[in-house]
């Protein structure tokens, strides 16, 4: 069995930002830290921050007077930030700086005018918090069907924003559909899809080629895991998405001479190496890194994280 791994995979720089700052907070103010929903969409990234202390909570109203509470990787509506003021506590904010473009693209397209499209997956964390920027005046369209049953105010004035972790592929059918029906619909200056969603999707394209069967390792509340399993099967292949090895049901494989294995932007590499190891055990075989794109991306700390750092000068934690 050939095992074609792809790279890039797993943590994108958001993902680590957000791990790191909930565990330099848990060292800079002591457990517990609550964390407002999961940090990032992974069972065994929130189980070893709780295990270190984080408390993960769906509201703030779980979160004792006082506390310190971080905000999730996914973005947040204002008035969540309103509410944690209001009761006085100690707020950070993990939002993935890709995802703020987004929340701020929406404060800066309303006030010129523009009615907003959203494209997006409806109660996904992520579009929560963006359209909470502006509640009422944000049109969410998931796929096609809405884009063709679309009714705006000013076909002149329409702006389109999209969610960062969707399929490149699905999303360029609605762009087509909604050019199509508004030609003078307007993008902002910058893609919203993130380079990390881009790069997995172009990684895992390129395994799809060379292997009958991918294995993605995610979550399946995962939006950027779920969109690389669809990608791997609209380019041919047999794929599976498996939050572990034990999920992993083997007769998948059979009859494949290679399998390709990526991983989602939440996912850790430790669970992608027990999965490989696995397979090379049963199978035999070798294991071959596809590289496409190099990633270089890094984001800094948050500012009211980066001061308790440097006055407690508390080293970085640990590689994952």
């Amino acid at each position: 069995m050939k095992v074609l791994l792809a790279s890039p995979r797993g943590f994108c720089a958001g993902v680590e930002r957000a791990i790191e700052i909930v565990d330099l907070a848990l060292d800079a103010f002591k457990p517990p830290v609550y964390v407002r929903k999961e940090i990032v969409h992974n069972r065994f990234v929130v189980e070893d921050l709780r295990q270190r202390g984080a408390v993960f909570v769906d509201e703030l109203a779980e979160v004792p007077a006082g506390g310190t509470v971080v905000f999730s990787a996914h973005g947040i509506a204002p008035s969540v930030r309103a509410d944690a003021k209001a009761r006085g506590l100690r707020a950070i904010d993990a939002t993935c700086p890709l995802v703020t473009k987004v929340h701020l693209e929406v404060t800066r397209f309303l006030q010129e005018g523009y009615e907003l499209v959203l494209v997006g997956h409806a109660g996904h964390d992520e579009v929560v918090g963006t359209m909470g920027e502006a509640p009422g005046r944000i049109l969410l369209v998931t796929c096609v069907e809405d884009a063709r049953a679309l009714e705006v105010r000013d076909p002149a004035r329409l702006m389109v924003l999209t969610q960062t972790t969707l399929s490149m592929d699905d999303t360029a059918a609605i762009m087509a559909l909604l050019r199509e029906r508004f030609p003078r619909l307007s993008f902002p200056p910058s893609d919203d899809i993130c380079y990390a969603t881009r790069n997995r999707q172009q990684a895992v394209k390129a395994l799809a080629g060379r292997a009958p069967v991918i294995l993605v390792v995610g979550a399946k509340n995962s939006s950027n895991s779920i969109r690389l399993m669809e990608v791997a099967r609209d380019t041919g292949a047999r794929a599976y998405l498996v939050n572990h090895v034990g999920e992993v049901d083997w007769s998948w494989l059979e009859g494949a001479d290679a399998v390709g294995v990526s991983a989602g932007a939440s996912a850790p590499e430790r669970i992608v190496r027990e999965l490989v190891n696995m397979i090379v055990r049963r199978f035999g075989g070798t294991v071959e890194e596809v590289r496409t794109v190099p990633e270089t991306v890094h984001f800094t700390l948050p500012p009211e994280l980066e001061a308790a750092v440097a006055a407690r000068r508390l080293p970085a934690p640990a590689a994952r």
